[in-house]
């Protein structure tokens, strides 16, 4: 290859491979970052599915554990691409079509401003819908009339 073509393909390639060498990034890095975006966003209650929200519920009654950014968060890192999914707790009453548009907005902008990658997609799964009234009841009202008798 001659200079001119080196020149082309270091330029139209990622700041990640250059001729100085390669960067790589870690799944969990990135995974990192798509949590803490999506967290950013109003209307995020939290990420996880059942599993992972109980997981770390436990986490954080550990003395000395640290909070982690990227529950809820599985991520498909390439070279140069990568893919995310993205699992949460919505807040009752948001948009979830625009609570999703801005997920997907906050996670791509972030990743690709960190890391350099292109983000090729941001899929989204609502697991649940949080409602204040859930955590001030048990279940057990025995305040009202029965409807019935």
């Amino acid at each position: 290859m001659t200079e001119k073509s080196i020149e082309k393909q270091s330029t139209d390639s990622t700041d990640l491979v250059s001729s100085g060498g390669r960067t790589t990034i870690a799944d969990t890095v990135v995974s990192k970052i798509a949590g803490i975006a999506a967290r950013e966003v109003s209307g995020v209650y939290k990420l996880g599915g059942g599993t992972a929200r109980a997981v770390g519920v436990l986490r954080d009654r550990i003395p000395g554990s640290s909070t982690n950014h990227g529950q809820g968060v599985s991520v498909e890192v390439g070279e140069r691409q990568a893919a995310v999914d993205v699992q949460l707790v919505a807040e009752y009453g948001v948009s979830i079509a625009d609570l999703a548009t801005g997920i997907r907005r906050n996670v791509v902008a972030s990743i690709e401003r960190m890391t350099g990658l292109e983000v090729t997609e941001v899929n989204i799964e609502v697991q649940d819908i949080h409602v204040e009234s859930d955590e001030a009841q048990d279940g057990t009202d025995t305040t009202t009339e029965p409807r019935v008798q």
